[in-house]
């Protein structure tokens, strides 16, 4: 049986743990609650005075990038930014890619010979402010894509394009989320 003394240590110790709980969300509230003018969702519409993140997207040239998975990148961040249409709205921006391909070899057999590989897509990126000329974001996106080799030369090369398709789509995303991340603080 319990005695009056463990009654009231136990009541002491639940209201102590209570009283910390209660104190940690308030002080949580306090500093967060100082904070939420910076916070603000990315896709919000804005007021009157400010354009949406879609309309910065859109005012984002994308340079010409050359080679079969320079195009498909372009494409992809064209689908994503604007949805498949042409530029339209004053370009604030112009994205310049550069890129860089090769393979690697990441699977050998007992005999030596290479049954895999990796495809590896490195992208140099630069925004430039139209405006005056500066760059405003650089950066460096890489992907990498596993391709699996076969004896028919028609497979070998249909994986190879495969595994540069999923390489530039993964760049493509990357791109699109740093670019969404920088307009969505400019004013």
């Amino acid at each position: 049986m319990l005695s009056l003394n463990d009654l009231r240590n136990a009541f002491a110790c639940r209201t102590t743990v209570r009283r910390s709980t209660v104190g940690a969300v308030i002080t949580v509230a306090l500093v967060l609650g100082g904070c939420t003018a910076g916070f603000a969702p990315m896709y919000a519409a804005r007021d009157a005075g400010g354009a949406g993140l879609s309309e910065k997207l859109k005012s984002v040239s994308l340079a010409t990038i050359p080679g079969r998975v320079g195009q498909q990148i372009r494409n992809e961040l064209i689908f994503a930014t604007r949805g498949g249409s042409e530029e339209s709205v004053a370009q604030a921006y112009r994205l310049e890619i550069s890129i860089r391909e090769r393979k690697g070899t990441s699977l050998v057999d007992r005999t030596g010979d290479s049954i895999g590989q990796t495809y590896l897509l490195d992208a140099n990126f630069r925004l430039i402010n139209t405006a005056d000329g500066t760059i405003a974001l650089r950066g460096q996106s890489s992907a990498r894509a596993a391709i699996q080799k076969f004896t028919t030369i028609y497979s070998n090369v249909r994986a190879l394009r495969d595994a540069q398709d999923r390489a530039a789509r993964t760049v493509a995303t990357d791109l699109k989320v740093r670019l969404e991340t920088f307009l969505a603080t400019q004013v």
